[in-house]
């Protein structure tokens, strides 16, 4: 899909916080998009680096058109919770090291802003998930993610029981250090790490993969993306928490549900270039190298 973003005048910017990158990069792209009539919002951590006015990350949605992050995958992840229901395209500047989906390297800053800009971009969405605790029979959080939801003890916990049903039909009793309920973007983070397999970022899915399981013939699960997946902590141990995005944690209690399903809000990510999706497992992931 096609970015519509020639007629945005508003540009919202997202930095990693305490690296000097991000600043060598605004110093030289903040002229030239104010030369160009664009309104900008920096996060106020950011410009108070910069002596400009910034503002609070909360506040950035409302005023913006479309984002431009600054960072590696932890800043996008984080950014594309904060837009995802406003529907706020993203163009991601890798700034990390192994950066699925920021893309464009430093050094192709100017030309994919300018390929933005121009509305050349395609827009690919994302599928996330959302996540709710369920506590007594009562909803006490809900969250949307990008990547995964992640169950998991603790480092002193013992094995824990995860009880799992999908569409309200029983799957098993995972004893295990923990389950990794994954997008296909979040397929190559935890999940890729734990065993769990690859998934194409466009197909519309659901990836099950225990952490360590105690019976071996518990392998990862692809599911529709329509599933629906419930999963009650069956331990007595305080020590077991839900992680989201890998960076939200939450400390779970024994019969809390855990329920996942597809959100309604999708990432939207701009893509300044046709992308060979298979060159950049190879580059990140070093196949074929020895």
């Amino acid at each position: 899909m096609t970015g519509n973003l020639k007629n945005m005048k508003n540009v919202g910017i997202i930095s990693k916080a305490g690296r000097p990158e991000p600043l060598e990069i605004l110093e030289e792209i903040l002229p030239w998009l104010k030369d160009q009539g664009y309104n900008v919002y920096i996060d106020k951590e950011t410009a108070s680096r910069l002596d400009m006015k910034g503002y609070k990350r909360a506040e950035i949605p409302e005023l913006i058109e479309v984002l431009i992050v600054l960072g590696g995958d932890g800043t996008m992840l984080s950014a594309a919770r904060l837009v995802a229901e406003r529907g706020i395209p993203i163009l991601g500047i890798n700034l990390g090291g192994l950066g699925f989906i920021t893309e464009v390297n430093r050094t192709e800053v100017f030309t994919a802003l300018e390929t933005m800009l121009k509305g050349e971009c395609s827009i690919e969405e994302r599928m996330m998930l959302q996540a709710s605790i369920i506590r007594h029979g009562e909803t006490i959080a809900d969250y949307t993610v990008l990547n995964d939801v992640v169950i998991t003890k603790g480092a002193l916990a013992r094995i824990i029981d995860l009880e799992t049903y999908i569409d309200h039909t029983y799957v098993t009793t995972y004893r295990a250090d923990g389950l990794i309920i994954s997008t296909p973007t979040g397929s190559t983070a935890y999940n890729l790490s734990a065993g769990g397999p690859i998934i194409h970022p466009s197909l519309d899915c659901i990836v099950i993969t225990p952490i360590c399981p105690h019976t071996l013939t518990n392998r990862p699960i692809v599911l529709s993306g329509e599933s629906f997946i419930e999963v009650s902590m069956k331990s007595d141990s305080e020590d077991v928490f839900l992680t989201l995005d890998g960076q939200v944690g939450v400390s779970l209690k024994k019969s809390d549900l855990v329920e996942i399903k597809k959100s309604p809000f999708k990432t939207k990510l701009l893509i300044p270039c046709e992308r060979d999706y298979f060159q950049i497992l190879r580059e990140k992931l070093k196949w074929g190298e020895r």
